[in-house]
């Protein structure tokens, strides 16, 4: 029980940072900053409680928020895996030593801005409530705002946009009033790299401490889950 509540509190922290930096980059009123929106969906798919979020965006608004700023790191964990680490932070003294501090300790090291930059594609990803309408018609309808691809989990739809079409996506699905479970600009590995369970176990451990960090919003990497289906 109190480790569940000790990880919500830790996703609830992060969505507050996000908040925090889409507030100063767009204002606090989600119609008009997409990126807010997308923040408090996030929020809400955490299971958020409403006080809590609109508390947030509220401290955004008044500048009582700590003043987070968007740094991210490019690095190598064992065995040739690639990450991107984005990170929202008030102290990048703090945040690059701690970000290396923990490379080093698993094996890693933190590479050079921009050694990994063709390594990920930055993509729009929407998760969506399965929708009443005939799914071939929808595709149709929404690659005009942007859509690459989709397919369906048990929970619904998950759609691909281009990064630069995110927030295109983002107002076609509500214009459609369709039900958006979660969306987020993510960052997609253009090959990845196999590895044994153990090897894998390594770089995951490393990984794990990464999103330990408070710091740490994100980390994206090029290992293959050997659970993934070819």
């Amino acid at each position: 029980m109190f480790a569940r509540w000790a990880k919500n509190a830790k996703a609830f922290t992060k969505v507050g940072r996000e908040i925090a930096i889409a507030v100063k980059l767009g204002g606090a009123e989600p119609d008009n900053n997409p990126r807010l929106r997308a923040a408090i969906q996030a929020g809400r798919s955490l299971s958020m409680p409403k006080d809590t979020i609109e508390a947030a965006v509220h401290r955004a608004a008044s500048k009582s928020e700590t003043n987070y700023e968007e740094v991210t790191y490019e690095a190598y964990a064992p065995h040739g895996v690639a990450l991107f680490i984005e990170t929202a932070t008030d102290n990048t003294t703090r945040t690059v030593g701690n970000v290396r501090s923990i490379l080093n300790r698993y094996d890693g090291s933190l590479g050079t801005t921009g050694s990994l930059s063709y390594v990920f594609d930055r993509k729009g990803v929407f998760s969506i409530k399965p929708p009443a309408t005939d799914l071939d018609e929808l595709e149709l309808d929404l690659i005009d705002h942007g859509l690459e691809e989709f397919f369906e989990t048990e929970e619904g739809l998950v759609l691909y946009t281009s990064f630069n079409d995110f927030v295109a996506m983002q107002k076609a699905l509500e214009e459609r009033k369709l039900e958006v479970l979660n969306a987020s600009p993510q960052r997609i590995a253009k090959t990845k790299v196999e590895l044994s369970l153990e090897q894998e176990a390594e770089v995951l451990k490393l990984i794990d401490a990464l999103e330990e960090d408070d710091d740490v919003q994100h980390v994206y990497h090029t290992l293959k889950m050997n659970e993934e289906e070819e």
